[in-house]
């Protein structure tokens, strides 16, 4: 840098700091924190999640962006870590962004949502689905997908009414999802005459399960219901096949990942998982699906179109109330209902979705789904 340089950069920053310089980009751009997992065994979801929220974004300045203003998307990586997620939520808080769209696991959104309701800062979970985190009257908390109370009684009715297993286990991770979606589906399949004769729970990151694996053959379980994400439930079903054990699986959406097939591959075979609707089969969202596979982008996880549908939500509130304030942005939200690729949504006093369906599908070694019978 020349003396001449250093010179006009001193006059600028003197100007701006006597308030002469009073345009700024940033006062014509509202950044919206994408919190979630960018690292961590979960970090596929976590993709899903940000190339959907990115899409929006990116449409909706290409649209003329919000009340005059752009839009920018600022990824914070939590790795789906609660204590990593409250750090996240307080850097959110030192960056002064009012809006975000995350987190993506249950365990992460809860301690963040607590910071967020605090400092007025309006959150849409587009991937967490536990019933707690919408349960404590916050006024600022949204989430553009399900509960698990509605998603455990869809597996657990499909077990009892379909599938009409002999012996049943339900087991879980320990962790907030994934032990809540589990309690729903034994609820749900014992208030249906269905015994379950094994309800216990692993620790998230075992890589051995031949204690579980031999339980469940010592009781001649021959169906599990797995509440928790992928990396555990491939290992659970390759070590199943392994060891003979020839029980039908069955999980939530946070198993529903091709990365399960690479981890059990045959044994993912005939996995039952239970997901939103296949957003991307829809023929309105054909547009959208071929702007997504333009960039090289997979539109078919299960968080990607939630995930568009809360930017998209977050940027007509703020259009309908006339301001960013976060307030005001939620009285829309819950006054309106919004037409969005995953349909019409309309939000409760608690900020869960009037509606929303959750789809029994079958899952297949190559990557693939299609609805279960």
């Amino acid at each position: 840098m020349n003396k001449a340089t250093k010179q006009m950069t001193k006059l600028f920053a003197a100007m701006a700091m006597a308030g002469v310089a009073s345009y700024s980009v940033a006062a014509d751009t509202i950044k919206i924190a994408l919190a979630g997992p960018v690292t961590g065994a979960v970090a596929q979801y976590g993709e899903m999640q940000f190339i959907g929220a990115k899409m929006a974004i990116e449409q909706i300045n290409k649209a003329g962006g919000v009340n005059g203003a752009m839009l920018e998307g600022v990824v914070y990586d939590d790795a789906c870590d609660p204590k990593q997620a409250v750090a996240v939520a307080n850097k959110i808080v030192n960056d002064e962004v009012q809006y975000v769209v995350g987190h993506l696991c249950s365990s992460s959104t809860q301690p963040a949502s607590d910071i967020y309701e605090d400092e007025g800062i309006l959150m849409i979970t587009a991937a967490s689905t536990s019933p707690e985190i919408t349960a404590r009257g916050y006024q600022l908390v949204f989430r553009t997908i399900g509960l698990d109370s509605l998603q455990g009684p869809t597996a657990g009715k499909f077990i009892a009414e379909h599938v009409k297993p002999k012996t049943v286990a339900v087991i879980h991770d320990k962790q907030q999802y994934g032990e809540g979606i589990a309690t729903a589906v034994k609820q749900t399949l014992e208030a249906a005459g269905t015994k379950v004769a094994l309800f216990e729970g692993i620790n998230a990151g075992d890589k051995d399960f031949s204690a579980m694996i031999a339980k469940l053959k010592q009781a001649n379980v021959d169906f599990v219901y797995y509440g928790g994400y992928h990396p555990e439930l491939g290992l659970l079903l390759r070590q199943s096949a392994e060891k003979g054990l020839k029980a039908k699986y069955m999980g939530p959406e946070g198993v529903g990942n091709k990365e399960i097939s690479a981890i059990a591959g045959p044994a993912s075979e005939g996995l039952l998982v239970t997901l939103p609707k296949s957003f991307d089969q829809d023929p309105k969202n054909q547009a959208l699906v071929e702007a997504f596979k333009a960039k090289n982008q997979d539109p078919t996880g299960p968080f990607v179109f939630p995930a568009y549908a809360a930017v998209q939500v977050m940027a007509e509130g703020m259009k309908k109330a006339g301001s960013t304030d976060t307030a005001k942005v939620a009285e829309a939200l819950r006054a309106n209902s919004f037409e969005t690729p995953t349909g019409t949504l309309a939000f409760d006093e608690k900020g869960d979705l009037k509606d929303f369906s959750f789809v029994v599908y079958e899952w297949h070694q190559n990557g693939t789904k299609s609805e279960a019978k």
